[in-house]
């Protein structure tokens, strides 16, 4: 671990903004590879310098508009390098990046950019600009940029011709982006992400530029990652998980793969051969399920299971710096030989860790990966506290927290258990909403997060509960259902998404989605007719199946806990029908008005 000095030096000495840190990171990191992204079917990279001069010409292209310093603009995109640029060229020119996920719907999407007073967009596709055009009227938009393709409007340009405008400024007026640098301090805006509306309309947090060289210095100061780490990048960049990921990269140096296509995930780790990655839980649920599901019958699914075994058994001593000895070593050198090997090769071979952000992690689908040699570190933080607060250490990882708090964040439980944070990557405020700022933000800076949680003798944290989702039955017991929900997800490799219910209720009901790969893998495996997942769904060999694995998870649950009722769903919830947030989590309110007559239905009798 870095020492305490060090680690105060490094943030006190952070550069004012993302422009100046991405200079900086250009001038010692010149010729290395910055970036690597698919053209095509084939990888290509850009150096540092390459990076910047990228970022320059958007930059400028911005300024020659008359982009002043705060003025937002808007990229609505998947991940994908163009994003990344963009996003580096609006601070650059010392403007605020207004996040836009490409899943979110026109109205939605008019009142960001609204709100936001977006000026430009930056937009992925035909698609994102339709839905930029058809609100034309109600915004302040004079130019969009299109990374691909170039829809027929009088606004629209694409991303090489924007470019070609910065140059263009640039050769006119070669100091224009680094004066902009200049001029961009530590407290202006430097962007507004909207939270995933899982209680109503989207709130625009307000993240200054010292929130992002926050993160990157911290995570310095924490001395897990290095400049030779690769990283494969898949998150949502519009996610603020995704944007601390890049500013990280900006002050440590390293290289970041870049793919958007969640489909191709386990793919592109194979070729990539990356160091590091961050995620969602439910993409850890579904390698886990996946493998699960399709490890063989006989002999060779007998190995499969005595080398879990073996590898949970090494767990605690491992979790302690010992690697297992004697007999139980020998015994996971082969299960590392017969098992755990193809799997961690199939991830690229090189994984120091996993690190698993954005919701709650299932202990036992972290203990899953740990046994097999793979190490998913979880992490915790909020939109509102620019992502990376509390991040679990690779030299000392306790299972079941989220970690300490990273350098330079405070953190305090209050007396109703709240969990309350302080430091740099805590937002400015809500834009334009005061009210809803002071509801959660001290005059002495204090955040309170909305999760109940505690922390041990080291500091580590544990939350809890949420505490806006508890659920009080009618009996007068309090459930959390996170830890409901990840029982039974832990229980079964063919649950896709659990929604407990029970509010004022007597017991505990849920409703339950399938892991479509995995459960129709399970269907032919054991000569069922597989049929389409609706099907599924309905049979009554999967339901004793699910049956049979929720009532697994009732057994590691209180008695008040347990789910006493549950109906399997025919599709899964989505973003596209409003039931989860871009980020993945379920919109609770959303699912349950949906399913009112089925939720209902568990009750009767």
């Amino acid at each position: 671990m870095m020492p305490l000095a060090q680690q105060e030096e490094l943030l006190a000495t952070r550069p004012p903004s993302v422009g100046a840190m991405l200079a900086q990171r250009a001038e010692a990191s010149g010729p290395r590879e910055a970036f690597r992204y698919l053209d095509g079917e084939r990888w290509v990279s850009l150096t540092w310098t390459e990076t910047k001069a990228a970022a320059d010409e958007v930059a400028a292209a911005l300024l020659s508009l008359g982009l002043k310093t705060e003025d937002r603009v808007a990229i609505a995109s998947g991940t994908r390098i163009e994003w990344i640029l963009a996003d580096l060229g609006i601070m650059s020119a010392g403007g605020a990046t207004t996040t836009v996920y490409p899943t979110t719907q026109h109205e939605d999407v008019s009142f960001i950019l609204g709100d936001s007073e977006s000026t430009v967009v930056f937009a992925e596709d035909d698609f994102q600009v339709a839905k930029v055009v058809q609100h034309l009227d109600e915004l302040s938009v004079v130019k969009i940029v299109q990374f691909s393709g170039k829809a027929d409007h009088e606004l629209v340009v694409t991303w090489s011709q924007f470019r070609e405008l910065g140059r263009a400024h640039l050769t006119a007026n070669p100091t224009v982006v680094d004066d902009a640098i200049a001029a961009t301090g530590p407290d202006n805006l430097a962007t507004l992400i909207y939270t995933s509306g899982t209680t109503g309309r989207p709130k625009g947090v307000r993240l200054a530029q010292s929130a992002w060289t926050y993160e990157g210095a911290a995570i310095e100061a924490y001395d897990i990652i290095s400049p030779d780490d690769v990283q494969y990048l898949w998150l949502p960049l519009s996610h603020v998980f995704g944007k601390a990921l890049i500013a990280i990269q900006l002050k440590i140096g390293f290289t970041t793969a870049v793919d958007g296509t969640i489909e191709k995930i386990v793919d592109n780790l194979g070729v990539v051969k990356p160091t590091f990655m961050a995620g969602a839980p439910r993409i850890f649920e579904k390698v886990r399920a996946k493998v699960m599901s399709g490890a063989q019958s006989g002999v060779k699914g007998k190995i499969f299971d005595w080398a879990f075994t073996v590898g949970h058994k090494t767990i605690p001593g491992r979790l302690e710096g010992h690697e297992p000895a004697g007999l139980l070593g020998l015994q996971y050198a082969l299960a590392d030989k017969l098992v755990f090997s193809k799997l961690k090769e199939r991830m690229g071979g090189n994984i120091k860790f996993f690190v698993s952000g954005s919701a709650a992690l299932s202990r036992e689908v972290q203990e899953w990966f740990y046994a097999a040699g793979l190490l998913v570190l979880e992490g915790y933080g909020l939109t509102e506290t620019s992502a990376a607060t509390f991040v679990n250490n690779p030299r000392a990882t306790r299972f079941g927290t989220v970690g300490p708090a990273v350098p330079g964040t405070e953190v305090q439980i209050a007396a109703d258990g709240e969990i309350l944070v302080r430091g740099d990557g805590v937002m400015r405020g809500y834009h334009g909403n005061d009210e809803a700022t002071r509801e959660v933000l001290s005059a002495d800076g204090w955040f309170s997060t909305g999760d109940i949680g505690e922390l041990d003798d080291h500091g580590y944290l544990r939350i809890t509960d949420r505490k806006k989702d508890l659920i009080k039955t009618s009996g007068g017991k309090y459930v959390a259902p996170q830890k409901v929900e990840a029982a039974v997800k832990a229980a079964s490799p063919y649950v896709s998404q659990v929604l407990v219910h029970g509010e004022g209720r007597k017991y505990i009901s849920a409703l339950i989605t399938l892991d479509p790969e995995a459960i129709q893998g399970w269907a032919q495996e054991n000569g069922h007719e597989s049929g389409d997942l609706a099907a599924l769904a309905h049979s009554s060999a999967v339901r004793g199946l699910i049956d049979g694995h929720v009532a697994q998870a009732n057994r590691k649950l209180e008695r008040w806990e347990t789910i006493k009722k549950f109906e399997i769903l025919p599709q899964e919830f989505s973003v596209e029908s409003g039931e989860v947030t871009p980020s993945l989590k379920i919109r609770r309110k959303a699912v349950e008005n949906k399913y009112a007559s089925t939720l209902n239905s568990l009750y009767e009798g």
